[in-house]
């Protein structure tokens, strides 16, 4: 744990070495870099587990292996279309995507959809407000928020590895 704390710490001043030239937008790079580092977690965990174990799930009131990465893709959309089309943006990943192949496929695709987001903003323009359940956030808050959702659900991937014998990617060893 101390690893991924560390991590997160240090992910936006990576972007900003004092050995580097000062970049242009770094609220938007760092923020984009601490959102790299949870997709590069929740892409290794997809891969990371068997076929076949997509359909576990400790008890029956919980989401499958599966259903969460697919809820993960789907939430891409929710958050980051919100930023780019000033809604939401609804895909149903979740109930269609049921094998690997399909949910991986999705992952990618919704990491990309926000990429492409995250690649159109300035510092200037992620601080314009815009409408999410009920609120208004900046857009850079709520890439933010994705970033968190991310994170709140690698730690169920976690719990999920951890029952099925498998080390989460953020607890392997550091090359």
């Amino acid at each position: 744990m101390r690893t991924l704390a560390i991590a997160f710490l240090a992910a936006p001043f990576c972007v900003l070495a004092a050995d580097q030239p000062v970049m242009e937008n770094p609220q938007v790079a760092s923020s984009k870099g601490i959102f790299e580092y949870m997709k590069g977690t929740v892409l290794k965990s997809a891969e990371k587990m068997p076929e076949e174990k997509y359909s576990y799930k400790p008890i029956d009131s919980v989401r499958t292996y599966g259903e969460v990465l697919a809820h993960i893709a789907d939430a891409q959309y929710e958050f980051c279309g919100a930023v780019k089309e000033g809604k939401p943006v609804m895909k149903g990943i979740e109930q269609s995507a049921k094998t690997k192949a399909d949910i991986t496929s999705a992952l990618n695709d919704a990491f990309a959809y926000c990429e492409g987001v995250y690649g159109g903003l300035t510092d200037a323009s992620s601080a314009a407000l815009v409408p999410f359940m009920g609120m208004k956030l900046t857009k850079l808050a709520l890439l933010s928020l994705n970033t968190a959702h991310l994170d709140e659900h690698y730690g169920n991937l976690v719990t999920y590895m951890r029952m099925n014998a498998i080390v989460p990617p953020s607890s392997e060893p550091r090359k």
